[in-house]
């Protein structure tokens, strides 16, 4: 159902091995929060109780099923985009 970009892949998980692929994919498919970004890409963020409840941001290329870059959102407080999707 999801793909992952080499970026992905070889870069993020390396330099964050603490993100699992399960928090991205739960990320895109069940986020109330999204955004669309200027080049076309989106922005899912969702709150993750196994990491101290914070919000992992997950971005995807624009047909919102390729997993591109994924991290722990600090500034996210929940609520405050524009729900576009």
């Amino acid at each position: 159902m999801f793909e992952y970009t080499t970026y992905f892949e070889n870069d993020v998980l390396s330099k964050r091995p603490y993100i699992k692929k399960e928090w991205c994919e739960k990320a895109v498919s069940s986020s109330k929060f999204v955004e669309k970004q200027p080049d076309g890409r989106y922005r899912f963020w969702c709150k993750i109780p196994e990491y101290g409840n914070k919000f992992l941001r997950v971005v995807t290329l624009n047909n919102q099923r390729t997993i591109h870059n994924a991290f722990f959102d600090r500034k996210f407080k929940g609520g405050e985009t524009n729900n576009e999707t």
